[in-house]
């Protein structure tokens, strides 16, 4: 919890301002019983009314200023814990932002979400009990202690050997229950990791009639989270038992023997008053300390998961020479690359071997390849979602590792295989990319990605608002909008990662025709799984288990290529794919 003390800096004026006031609810609290002695002692024994009244007016008075006391300290410590928990909220959130995708799959996305919430909670839950507990418990069970003691010293000796009792009873729980909260906090990731999984498909799972399975696997890890949440919920639930029942034992030993102090006038009944009700407030002091080291004990294991993530450094860092870089790109060079998604240099860990590759302004590269054959992987090099494990990529003779990522992504105009939109209208989807983009430019994105027409014809046009991931939209309109998205920023270098899947062949063919005149002076990496949407290429890359085995015109690769002719052949057929690559021969 210590190492979050950055994020309290800023509040420091309600940290401090929170305990001063508790110290003055305590010492309210402490004249309490005095003064109930000196009711006792002075007025209903010596039936003197007068001393009854002017002291429990002098009560009435206390209890008042314990009133106060108590709300302002609840207010500062409510105004710093709260401001604490959302500073560490947005420095996660802003983490993870600069975070790279080997990161983001080290933590997992369920994690991440359980940290940002569950975890943040967790510390900042402490910090609100701290702040008021911290300085009431152990100011209120000592000054409970030292008043007991000056009253008499025989029944406060019985007291502290009573306490030292409850701190061995407190030590042994908390370090048995400590374990129990990192599991706990594990489990939980385990529950939203699942959860998540499962709304993101629920349309798959529905489509396959899977519900039973997946409440199956959910209620797998929903009961390993409960079952060690009830092993933890002991250890908390017996706490407060085990306190009490030690703290009435030893105030029936102190009645039984003040009583006999009493009886025997050692002792005055109304200082055995007063001493029952330091007692008691030592009871509840020590209630609250059991509490706070409780909360403490969950609240380290939060911060310490906080603490990895915001000491996390992101694999991919930054470059220092953007200024250097031109624009628009003039030529990109892939340079004997090789990749791992384990940063591993074994061969068999290589998602992509020994990449050689040149690209120049105005050249449209497609990349074509069994699935799984590494295409996705090898253009999510470009914009550093990933890096190189060996091997360089250079645009315009610099490596881009030396470019800041800012100046290297906004070169480029990225659209995914998953189409994926934000909540919103379509006009601040499509212009995510560009904020400050004018109607006509973000219409003319549209035009050039064959989404104008059916964005004009819904009844709010570009107005329309979208639910979450776009699901009002069909698969094909999502796409044609992210197209227009990367489009609007008008890159030095588009990729097309398979962005066309949903679109007809008549809608494609026009979306190439207009990306002809548009991207002429930028480079295009266009992903297909379709050999007529690489006809036009101007290079074509046949992959196939991570190495290019293939390159080189369509009428080149029908000569040159079995695997380019053995896809060409299984999406046309023996004697169409005839017909067909003569014609295209022809037309190339």
């Amino acid at each position: 919890m210590w190492e979050l003390r950055d994020y309290m800096r800023p509040y420091w004026k309600f940290m401090l301002l929170g305990p001063l006031f508790m110290i003055g609810e305590v010492f309210f609290d402490l004249l309490q019983p005095r003064l109930a002695a000196h009711i006792v002692n002075e007025g209903v024994v010596e039936n003197n009314f007068t001393v009854i009244q002017n002291t429990g007016l002098m009560m009435v008075a206390v209890t008042l200023f314990s009133l106060m006391t108590g709300v302002a300290c609840n207010l500062f410590a409510s105004r710093a814990s709260q401001n604490f928990g959302a500073d560490i909220r947005e420095a996660l959130f802003t983490k993870i932002q600069s975070f790279s995708f080997e990161n983001v799959d080290a933590f997992k996305s369920g994690s991440l979400l359980t940290r940002m919430t569950n975890d943040v909670v967790q510390v900042q839950n402490l910090m609100q009990v701290l702040l008021q507990g911290l300085v009431r418990a152990p100011s209120l069970l000592i000054g409970s202690v030292v008043m007991a003691l000056l009253m008499n010293v025989k029944l406060g000796l019985i007291l502290l050997g009573t306490l030292l009792i409850l701190v061995l009873v407190l030590f042994v729980l908390i370090r048995f229950s400590a374990p129990l909260f990192t599991a706990v906090q594990a489990k939980l990731d385990a529950v939203n990791k699942r959860m998540e999984e499962n709304l993101a498909g629920i349309r798959v799972v529905k489509a396959f009639v899977r519900s039973d399975f997946e409440t199956k696997r959910f209620t797998v890890v929903n009961r390993d989270y409960t079952d060690i949440s009830i092993k933890s919920a002991r250890f908390i639930a017996i706490n407060s038992p085990i306190v009490h029942l030690i703290m009435n034992a030893c105030l029936v030993v102190i009645l039984f023997y003040g009583g006999h102090l009493v009886w025997f006038e050692s002792m005055k009944v109304g200082d055995l008053v007063a001493f029952v009700n330091y007692v008691v407030q030592v009871l509840s002091s020590l209630l609250m300390v059991s509490g706070l080291l409780m909360n403490l004990s969950q609240a380290n294991v939060s911060a310490r998961r906080i603490r990895e993530v915001l000491t996390s450094q992101p694999k991919i860092t930054d470059g220092t020479r953007g200024s250097e870089a031109s624009l628009p790109a003039r030529q990109l060079k892939f340079d004997n690359v090789s990749f791992s998604y384990s940063g591993s240099a074994e061969t068999n860990e290589l998602a992509l071997h020994g990449i050689h590759l040149e690209a120049r302004r105005g050249e449209k590269v497609a990349i074509i390849g069994a699935t799984g054959s590494g295409k996705s992987t090898l253009v999510q090099l470009i914009p550093r979602l990933y890096d190189v494990t060996s091997g360089s990529i250079q645009l315009d003779g610099m490596d881009i590792r030396d470019i800041p990522l800012n100046s290297l992504r906004q070169r480029i105009g990225m659209i995914l295989q998953e189409s994926f939109l934000f909540s919103g209208s379509i006009r601040d989807n499509i212009a995510f990319g560009k904020p400050e983009a004018t109607q006509e430019e973000i219409e003319a994105a549209a035009v050039t990605a064959q989404a104008h027409d059916f964005i004009s014809r819904l009844p709010d046009g570009y107005d329309t608002r979208l639910g979450q991931k776009g699901v009002n939209l069909s698969g094909g309109q999502k796409q044609r909008i992210s197209i227009a998205r990367a489009l609007l920023t008008k890159p030095s270098i588009l990729i097309m990662d398979d962005c066309t899947s949903a679109l007809d062949l008549g809608t494609e063919k026009k979306l190439r025709q207009a990306l002809q005149d548009l991207m002429k002076n930028s480079m295009t990496f266009l992903i297909a799984q379709r050999i007529s949407s690489v006809l036009d290429a101007d290079k074509i890359l046949v992959l196939e288990d991570g190495r290019i085995v293939g390159r080189g015109t369509h009428a080149e690769l029908m000569n040159n290529c079995e695997v380019y002719q053995d896809i060409y052949r299984s999406q046309y057929g023996e004697k169409e794919a005839r017909y067909v690559g003569e014609q295209s021969t022809r037309s190339i």
